[in-house]
């Protein structure tokens, strides 16, 4: 059983894939990423499954990178970091090709990674009173393991303000630049979903999954290259002074806080 995840399969044939460390905002840790990796391939092979919903347990969504496993990849190496940007990065990649609907429902706080999980839903609905960050560059660093998912999502235009400012925004702007499809009151959130999930499973499964093969056959490849280059531009990132700095100053103001 998982650790960081609740999973859940109704008689509808709907999957319902939480992000279980309420405490912690659902920051992504080793464990969540490694789980979340095993619960796409188990999800998309199970032929129970119709269509699954991305949703975070307590009061966010999900808060980006858990804090202990930045500090690890602050103390770490160079072959260590990429070995960590890749284990996120075939994560995003195995719920980015799911063969079955993924439909985000967003909370609360969605920053970083979070926003990379959203890049890989099919559609996501989100409450008016969400936040979302791609706050990265404050930290001297530049969200680039989620970047072609992100990239893909909103455009290079959103993007560029977006990766370069590391400014938050709202759920109307999120709207706007086509991160998530709808927004709606948080206590409607759970209904639209359930109206969205409706309109999904009305669908031929087979038919589903290949049109979902065919809109990512039509878009700009997201290909091997391109994800290596990532990977590497976050290490490099890693270890400019500015990061250095960025992140220490970091780690203090959170030693101050607690």
């Amino acid at each position: 059983m998982p650790e960081t995840l609740m999973i859940s399969i109704d008689e509808r044939g709907v999957a319902r894939l939480t992000l279980a460390r309420k405490d912690k905002h659902n920051a992504m840790s080793a464990e969540m990423i490694d789980e979340l990796t095993e619960a796409a391939s188990a999800l998309g092979s199970d032929k129970r499954v119709r269509a699954i919903v991305l949703a975070g347990a307590g009061k966010s969504f999900c808060a980006g990178g858990d804090l202990e496993w930045m500090r690890a990849q602050f103390q770490a190496s160079r072959a260590e970091r990429i070995a960590e940007a890749r284990r996120l990065a075939m994560m995003f990649k195995a719920l980015n090709e799911l063969p079955r609907p993924l439909i985000g429902c967003v909370h609360g706080s969605a920053f970083g990674g979070g926003i990379g999980l959203i890049s890989v839903c099919d559609t996501v609905i989100a409450s008016e009173a969400a936040r979302f960050g791609l706050t990265e560059v404050r930290l001297g660093l530049i969200p680039a393991t989620i970047s072609p998912y992100v990239v893909a999502r909103i455009g290079s235009s959103a993007a560029r303000s977006l990766f370069v400012s590391g400014r938050m925004f709202n759920a109307a702007h999120a709207k706007s630049i086509g991160l998530v499809a709808s927004i709606v009151a948080p206590a409607d959130l759970d209904r639209a979903v359930d109206r969205e999930v409706d309109e999904f499973i009305a669908a031929s499964p087979q038919a589903a999954a290949r049109a979902k093969a065919l809109v990512r056959s039509l878009a700009s490849p997201i290909t091997d290259e391109i994800v290596e280059s990532v990977i590497s531009q976050l290490a490099d990132s890693w270890e400019t002074d500015e990061a250095q700095a960025g992140i220490s100053a970091f780690f203090e103001r959170q030693r101050s806080n607690s």
